[in-house]
């Protein structure tokens, strides 16, 4: 049964490619299941350690997220989703860019008050 925040069948057989096979070690935790753990964490907001057991440990989820974030995995899944949307005519690249420049007031910057560079004691110090 397939849950509303899981990988469909379509999406995983979309991203199974794309996920790093691992043949060291002892058996590894099965990819989709963490990988529906990881989206169930993000889809929700709640912290790794209140991910449902059902997925796994959250410390080898968070350990397999960490992982494929730092080797490009998680890149590589939205290059592909990118190109395979852009060949369908799903994506108009118009980009827009904006040079607005925000000047925030001078206290709000974290000016001193009265304008003076040095603080009052400074300048008993400097006499």
């Amino acid at each position: 049964m397939i849950r509303r925040l899981e990988l469909s069948d379509a999406e995983w057989e979309f991203v199974r490619p794309l996920l790093p096979v691992s043949l060291r070690g002892r058996k590894r935790l099965d990819d989709r299941r963490v990988l529906n753990g990881i989206v169930w964490k993000f889809r929700t907001g709640t912290a790794w350690r209140d991910v449902p057991e059902r997925y796994g440990s959250w410390a080898t989820l968070h350990t397999r997220f960490r992982r494929w974030a730092k080797d490009g995995t998680f890149e590589a899944m939205l290059r592909a989703a990118q190109a395979k949307a852009d060949a369908a005519g799903d994506i108009d690249w118009l980009v827009s860019v904006d040079s607005t420049v925000v000047r925030a007031h001078q206290h709000a910057a974290g000016a001193r008050k009265g304008g003076s560079a040095h603080r009052p004691s400074d300048a008993r110090a400097a006499a």
